[in-house]
């Protein structure tokens, strides 16, 4: 599959570049654009309008969501999974194998019955910048940034950004992918300085979510005045006697 001009996108084709080798049993997706030198293995899925940069690896069975971009000589390797609008930047590299070797204990060469190979997993719209790498099994919650360079060896919450070898969280980011700040309301809530969308913390994945709305100000349930209730005067005033 490798005719730029039988498969040109228009009305519900895809685009194959010329030097691209992409399988005959892999799905392709309408409107999405397959470059120069990529490969994208058997059984492999790609959604609606995605992009597979010139050189990169889409492994056999990998799965793509729509709208995803694999930059530039990224290698992802079986069986990864994208959801829909993922970030793959140049260069950057998902594993397949925890306990990598070429060879069994007695020096014989390993087969594909000798390991079962693990997966990333990369949820709605995160982002995974150039030459990162995430060591699977792990999984990048949705609206997540992985920085340039990071290695990543555990799972990334739902808007955190991460940087360094390994990984840690170094901020909040929300959907634009700007750094979030914290609401002056005196909630714990978080807000993007770009769209003004507010982020407030999800117990579930421990990360952020969207908030359904913006939420109300903290407020004291202390009386107001020196901050004791009626049993506190009292208690002082018995003491007194």
């Amino acid at each position: 599959m490798n005719d730029s001009t039988a498969s040109a996108p228009s009305e519900g084709r895809f685009r194959v570049a010329p030097g691209a080798d992409v399988s005959d049993a892999a799905q392709i997706g309408d409107g999405s654009s397959i470059w120069h030198l990529a490969q994208v293995r058997e059984n492999a899925v790609l959604g609606e309008n995605c992009i597979v940069g010139r050189g990169a690896y889409i492994g056999t069975g990998v799965t793509m969501g729509h709208g995803c971009k694999v930059q530039n000589y990224a290698l992802v390797y079986e069986p990864a999974k994208l959801a829909d609008g993922v970030f793959v930047g140049p260069a950057a590299v998902f594993t397949n194998d925890h306990f990598p070797r070429a060879v069994n204990p007695d020096l014989t060469p390993k087969d594909a019955s000798d390991w079962e190979p693990v997966g990333v997993t990369v949820e709605e719209g995160a982002a995974i910048g150039a030459r990162a790498v995430c060591i699977a099994p792990v999984t990048i919650g949705a609206w997540a940034t992985v920085a340039a360079g990071a290695t990543v060896t555990r799972d990334v919450p739902p808007h955190a950004l991460v940087a360094g070898v390994p990984a840690k969280r170094l901020a909040w980011v929300g959907r634009a992918g700007v750094p979030l700040k914290p609401a002056d309301d005196g909630t714990d809530a978080w807000v993007c300085p770009q769209t003004g969308a507010w982020y407030v913390p999800d117990e579930t994945t421990g990360g952020l979510r969207a908030a359904d709305s913006q939420p109300a100000p903290a407020t004291s349930t202390e009386p107001a005045g020196s901050g004791e209730t009626d049993s506190d005067t009292a208690q002082i005033e018995k003491d007194s006697e």
